[in-house]
């Protein structure tokens, strides 16, 4: 064990000594690599965010149900009925509100008391609403659209509107933005492995003749290979860094013009940066690539050397 740590320790140290020869050139692929990265890392951060939001928002669907005006009381409330022998067995919570608390309700939410008493006669008609803890699961969605046309058809109703529409809605569009982002790091995954692929080709070339004098004195593939892979490990640590540091510096302006946003839905939404464990990942995926695209480039550029 001590021999094997003492050749991983000779191997890092042999690679920042051929670092430390051509600084610039390693900076300048730092930060192409780190561009490549910054883009999906900003992404990953985004949907960190909003994820924990959209969990928050319910998805059991409801379903209002608006009466027509001239609908009498009686006939309203017998609806009931009627409204709970068409969900059948299905868990359902039918609330019935007449049209005199609808109308108290708008005025307490919206501070319209003033305009809605110029209006003369109430203009809001009695309504239900079906929580259906039944279909919470996406692809109920068929079956709560066939329930609200089986509504539609009972007497005295006017309109019928399924409100978790728009929640479906919002996390469908996060599923299609998490796909767009996995195609995304997968496209500019590819290009970091070409980067660091070629970085480390071009380093093999400089050091030919020392890798070809190693062989003579019998280096084994393994030792000679084995300061390239800590060259590409390093380069995606580095650039994952980099990477990272740039979207937490991006997040304060982009943080102070969400909050003129925000103000207008009475929120204080924030984007924060990453958890330490994300950040972590982050990382080791990097200079996971760095390596993954430095053993490739390795032994293929070697493999020609003999």
């Amino acid at each position: 064990m001590t021999y094997w740590f003492r050749q991983h320790r000779y191997a890092l140290a042999a690679a920042l000594v051929h670092l430390r020869r051509s600084p610039g050139g390693f900076l300048f692929n730092i930060l192409v690599v780190a561009i490549a990265l910054a883009l999906p890392f900003m992404g990953v951060t985004l949907l960190d965010n909003v994820r924990p939001m959209s969990e928050t928002l319910s998805v059991d669907p409801e379903i209002s149900v608006f009466l027509k005006q001239d609908t009498p009381r009686e006939q309203a409330e017998a609806l009931a009925v009627q409204l709970r022998q068409t969900v059948q067995d299905k868990q359902a919570r039918i609330i019935f509100t007449p049209r005199e608390k609808a109308l108290d309700n708008l005025k307490d939410k919206n501070g319209l008391a003033d305009v809605l008493a110029t209006l003369g006669d109430n203009p809001l008609p009695d309504s239900y609403v079906l929580k259906l803890d039944a279909f919470r699961n996406a692809q109920a969605g068929g079956d709560v659209d066939q329930l609200a046309e089986q509504i539609r058809a009972l007497p005295g109703v006017d309109t019928v509107q399924v409100d978790s529409a728009w929640v479906k809605r919002l996390a469908a569009l996060l599923n299609i933005l998490r796909l767009a982002l996995l195609l995304l790091a997968a496209t500019l995954g590819t290009v970091v492995v070409a980067v660091i692929f070629n970085t480390i080709r071009l380093q093999v070339l400089t050091q030919r003749e020392e890798i070809l004098v190693s062989k003579l004195i019998g280096a084994t593939d393994s030792f000679i290979h084995r300061p390239f892979y800590y060259t590409g490990a390093l380069l995606g640590l580095c650039a994952g860094g980099l990477a990272l540091a740039a979207v937490t510096l991006a997040l304060r302006p982009l943080n102070a013009a969400i909050a003129e946003f925000a103000k207008l839905y009475a929120s204080e939404f924030q984007l924060v940066p990453l958890p330490p464990l994300a950040v972590v990942g982050l990382l080791a995926l990097s200079a996971a690539l760095g390596l993954i695209a430095a053993r490739l480039s390795v032994k293929r550029h070697t493999a020609r050397l003999n």
